[in-house]
């Protein structure tokens, strides 16, 4: 009686490996199944309320259009986009005139066909960022 449990365990992940394998085939391809187009230009994500989280990204081929969820993430750096993904230098040292350091990025990813500029200067202020006092917490037998 366990063999058969076995061998019925034995055949279902056998059935079970070539719907895994085609998942996993078809997981970086963005056309859907009926679709015929090789080549999708994507537009960028537009968020659905205020200027970050869930939202939406239209894609155009041919007289097709396609629309997939996407997020653009809080903390984007709206000067060069949420799509284009660049690897930075450590920040420089800081300009006393300006109060300012810098760092630049050169390009490493540009995600659905974005127009991204190869290398970018950043910038901020040298000045430590000051965190809140926290508050006095309240002990017994305090009046």
């Amino acid at each position: 009686m366990q063999h058969r449990g076995v061998l019925l365990l034995a055949l279902l992940a056998l059935l079970a490996l070539p719907s895994t394998v085609a998942q996993k085939e078809n997981k970086g391809k963005k056309v859907s199944a009926g679709s015929e187009c090789a080549e999708w230009t994507w537009g960028p994500c537009i968020p659905s309320s205020k200027d970050c989280g869930a939202g939406f990204r239209e894609g155009t081929c041919g007289a097709q259009t396609q629309r997939i969820r996407c997020r653009v993430p809080c903390n984007w750096k709206k000067e060069f986009g949420a799509d284009c993904k660049y690897k930075f230098d450590n920040w420089g040292a800081c300009d006393g005139g300006s109060g300012t350091k810098a760092r630049q990025g050169t390009l490493k990813k540009a995600r659905y066909n974005a127009q991204c500029q190869e290398t970018i200067r950043v910038t901020k202020s040298c000045a430590p960022k000051t965190k809140a006092k926290a508050k006095a917490k309240k002990g017994k037998g305090k009046d």
